[in-house]
């Protein structure tokens, strides 16, 4: 059954338009955590203050994990900033995580709990950590993309479930403006690299801030927040996937003389989860498959990537107007 689904993948990319090929997917992608399987429920954010650690643990597929143990905490929540430690391990059969290698640790219940990576005694609690941002109203004076209440400012598709499918493009063009959008990447653990969750944010349709499963990986630019081939994130801050993560952009267009020659390029501050990520970096140019530069505004693209990445949630408010803090939640 795998190897049939997956011929008709690529059948379908070698023949079709990519909008036709946009949700068939390998099937060991999960849309949703109450049918995500017993490694779900393990993967995730684990952290404790005395001493302060944090953990990253990431399912692999039938049993087998890696995970990432911080100093200080979680990214973007207390992490010194020294190297990270690796380690892995398995489920065993009576159901329990057990991490060996940096250390010692067994999931007994809720927690992670054993030896650390210089032998300190650990006793690491699950956490799951909410964007800030989560929710955020559209202010006065800006453009709603998509509420969930249907795609009359946007060309593409709902799914059943009311969220709004990759692949989607704006109905109008911008230029100057704070964008907030929030995203959902599936649970793919058998997937790797850019097979796992991949979609990403096109700012007039030009430049592109990554969107990928890059839960406990080190920084690149192809990874979640990353410009793409241009700047990786200062932090990589991904949650786990399955769950609801938030762009706050702030994006000034390239400037072009009365002779179309551009003068400035584009330029992006991106805060992922509430965390500045990107600060203030210039776009020199397109992106990916990015549209070519020119004077004109152009449309938001949420890409398809042939991943069931889905969207909520999206708003554009262009500059001239009040800003809005980008901690502002509900």
């Amino acid at each position: 059954m795998q190897t049939t689904i997956r011929f008709a993948l690529v059948a379908c990319l070698a023949s079709l338009p990519a909008s036709s090929c946009s949700f068939i997917f390998p099937p060991d992608s999960h849309l949703e955590p109450t049918t995500a399987g017993p490694d779900y429920a393990i993967q995730g954010e684990y952290a404790s203050t005395e001493p302060p650690f944090g953990a990253q643990v990431i399912a692999r597929g039938d049993g087998a994990f890696e995970a990432v143990l911080y100093r200080g905490g979680l990214p973007g929540d207390g992490w010194d900033g020294s190297p990270r430690i690796a380690t892995a391990g398995e489920r065993k059969t009576d159901g329990r995580l057990r991490l060996t290698g940096a250390g010692s640790l067994t999931l007994v219940g809720t927690a992670l709990v054993g030896a650390g990576p210089d032998g300190e005694t650990l006793r690491l609690a699950r956490v799951e950590r909410e964007s800030p941002t989560t929710g955020a109203p559209p202010p006065p004076g800006a453009h709603v993309v998509f509420d969930g209440s249907g795609t009359t400012a946007v060309d593409g598709a709902m799914d059943d479930r009311g969220f709004l499918q990759a692949g989607a493009t704006s109905r109008e063009s911008f230029g100057d403006g704070q964008i907030h959008l929030e995203f959902r990447t599936p649970f793919t653990p058998e997937g790797s690299g850019q097979g796992r969750g991949n979609s990403g944010v096109y700012l007039q349709n030009r430049y592109e801030v990554q969107v990928l499963d890059s839960f406990g990986l080190t920084e690149k630019d192809n990874d979640c927040g990353g410009i793409y081939k241009v700047s990786a994130p200062a932090v990589n801050m991904s949650f786990p996937p399955l769950r609801w993560q938030t762009y706050d952009i702030d994006f000034a267009a390239a400037r072009f003389d009365a002779e179309g020659n551009k003068t400035t390029s584009a330029r992006v501050t991106v805060r992922h989860n509430g965390v500045i990520i990107q600060d203030d970096v210039e776009i020199p140019g397109p992106t990916g498959n990015g549209a070519s530069e020119d004077p004109s505004a152009g449309p938001l693209y949420l890409q398809d990537h042939w991943n069931p990445v889905v969207y909520r949630n999206v708003w554009v408010l262009p500059h001239g107007h009040p800003r809005v803090p980008p901690s502002t939640s509900r």
